[in-house]
């Protein structure tokens, strides 16, 4: 593999998508600035571009570990305890599966609701709602995956 910018022993893909995790919480902050701002139509698309790229990068993710040869290699000079990080990696992907699956919900349920009833709709006072906790679920997993890199590449 590669050798990353970040000055550890990381993959350049392990690099990338800690980064762009790093960033996530921003570019969905940002979306959400468009909505507060009226400008729905930009929020919408920026969420699915924000959305697609953040499955993309999870697609990166996964074909790089694989290749690199996976969680055991990338622990093998951690300090950390082995029981640990396990525990703590496999918390983080239940969570981030379970983020991505209501975040999607939330996209493609406000996306029908709005094309069926427009902005009017009573729907998108649970939007609200239901995008607050989206937010928040996904600045834990952001916190969380990039907190793995220094476990596995720093620790």
């Amino acid at each position: 593999m590669i050798s990353g910018f970040l000055g550890t022993r990381a993959p350049l893909f392990m690099d990338v998508v800690t980064l762009y995790f790093a960033a996530l919480p921003f570019l969905v902050a940002f979306s959400i600035y468009l909505a507060v701002k009226g400008k729905y139509q930009k929020h919408f698309k920026s969420q699915m571009a924000v959305f697609v790229l953040t499955l993309l990068m999870v697609v990166v993710f996964e074909i790089g570990v694989r290749v690199d040869g996976g969680f055991n290699v990338y622990m093998q000079e951690s300090s950390i305890s082995y029981t640990g990080a396990v525990v703590y990696l496999v918390v983080h992907i239940l969570f981030a599966l379970m983020t991505m699956v209501a975040w999607g919900i939330t996209i493609y349920s406000s996306y029908k609701a709005y094309r069926e009833e427009g902005m009017g709709s009573s729907y998108f006072k649970l939007h609200k709602k239901r995008a607050r906790w989206v937010f928040l679920a996904i600045v834990i997993n952001s916190i969380m995956g990039t907190l793995m890199y220094p476990i596995l590449f720093v620790w």
